[in-house]
C-alpha cells in the first residue's frame, strides 16, 4: 500500500495555509519506529525544539498532526521521528511514503523546548521517553545549546533495545560531525535505558532520578541553581517528571516567562 503522491501539478489545490513537501529519505528503525527527511522551505524558520503540524492529504483535505522537528534549526532538510500506529489516522498511511512522494505542513513552528524558555544554567538535562527524543535530537546538534551550556545529558528510555537505534545514530552523528563535533566533545553525555528488555541499563528515568543513579551518572543531584530540564513523552511521563522537578523547587518555564524546567505536550495520533 502506497500513499497517493501529491504532484507538483495539484500543489495549487492544497488548503490554504499549508505547504506541500517532497520526501528525500526514509529510515524504518522498528515495525514501529521510522524516520524521514523532507525538503525545507527556502523561507521556512524555526528554532530548534520546536514542532510543526504535518501530514498528508486525505480525502481532499488536510490531515495534520503535531510533530517535532528533529533537525537543527540550521540544517537544509527538515528531519522526523514518528510512531507507527496501524490504526492511526494519520501514521496509518504516513509509514508508507517513499522518497519522491509528498507531505503537508503548516509552516507555523511552536513550542517551549526551546533555549528563550529556560534561565542561564550550567548543566541542561534532556529527559525523553520513545519518540519523544525528537525535539532534542535538533538541540543537541544546535550550536546554542553548548554556547549557553557546560555539559548536556541526554536521556532516552524506551522498552525495547532496538528502539534506542535512533538515539544512538543522532548522538554518534553529533559527535562525528566536522563542524560539532569539537564544540560537543566532553560536553554531550548520552543516557540510554530501557523498561522491558533486558540491557545494560534498566529502568525509568524516574527510578534513576529516586535511586540516585541519575545523580551517580550526572556527577552530582538536580539542582534548581545551577540545573535546567527539557522534558518530552508520554503523558505519564511528562506529569511524573513534572512533579520530581517541583518538588525539588525547579520553576517551570514558557517562552513568555523563562524558567528552570519546561515540558512538551504535542503528540502524534
Amino acid at each position: 500500500m502506497n500513499v497517493p503522491v501529491i504532484s507538483a501539478e495539484s500543489a495549487t489545490e492544497l488548503p490554504k495555509g499549508v505547504v506541500g513537501l517532497k520526501v528525500l529519505s526514509v529510515k524504518h528503525y522498528t515495525d514501529h519506529l521510522f524516520s524521514f527527511k523532507v525538503e525545507r522551505p527556502a523561507s521556512f524558520r524555526f528554532r530548534s525544539g520546536e514542532f510543526v503540524m504535518i501530514g498528508l492529504m486525505v480525502d481532499g483535505k488536510a490531515l495534520l498532526r503535531a510533530y517535532s522537528i528533529a533537525s537543527p534549526s540550521w540544517d537544509d532538510e527538515l528531519e522526523f521521528f514518528s510512531i507507527k500506529v496501524p490504526d492511526g489516522p494519520l501514521t496509518s498511511k504516513l509509514l508508507h511514503i517513499q522518497p519522491g512522494d509528498q507531505i503537508v505542513m503548516r509552516p507555523k513552528p511552536v513550542g517551549t523546548l526551546v533555549h528563550d524558555a529556560l534561565l542561564p544554567g550550567s548543566r541542561l538535562f534532556l529527559f525523553s521517553t520513545g519518540t519523544g527524543i525528537a525535539p532534542f535530537a535538533s538541540v543537541i546538534r544546535d550550536p546554542e545549546t553548548y554556547e549557553k551550556f557546560d555539559r548536556v545529558i541526554l536521556t532516552h528510555a524506551t522498552r525495547e533495545v532496538s528502539e534506542l537505534a535512533y538515539g544512538y545514530e543522532v548522538v554518534g552523528a553529533t559527535l562525528d560531525n566536522e563542524f560539532l563535533g569539537e564544540m560537543v566533545a566532553g560536553k554531550l553525555e548520552h543516557l540510554a535505558c530501557t523498561t522491558r528488555e533486558q540491557s545494560e541499563r534498566m529502568g525509568r528515568i524516574t527510578t534513576w532520578i529516586d535511586d540516585g543513579r541519575l545523580a551517580e551518572f550526572a556527577g552530582g543531584p538536580l539542582n534548581p541553581e545551577t540545573d535546567r530540564v527539557m522534558i518530552c513523552g508520554s503523558m505519564d511521563m511528562l506529569k511524573s517528571l513534572k512533579a520530581i522537578c517541583e518538588e525539588k523547587g525547579f520553576i517551570e518555564g514558557s517562552n513568555s516567562s523563562p524558567g528552570q524546567f519546561v515540558i512538551e505536550k504535542a503528540f502524534v495520533d
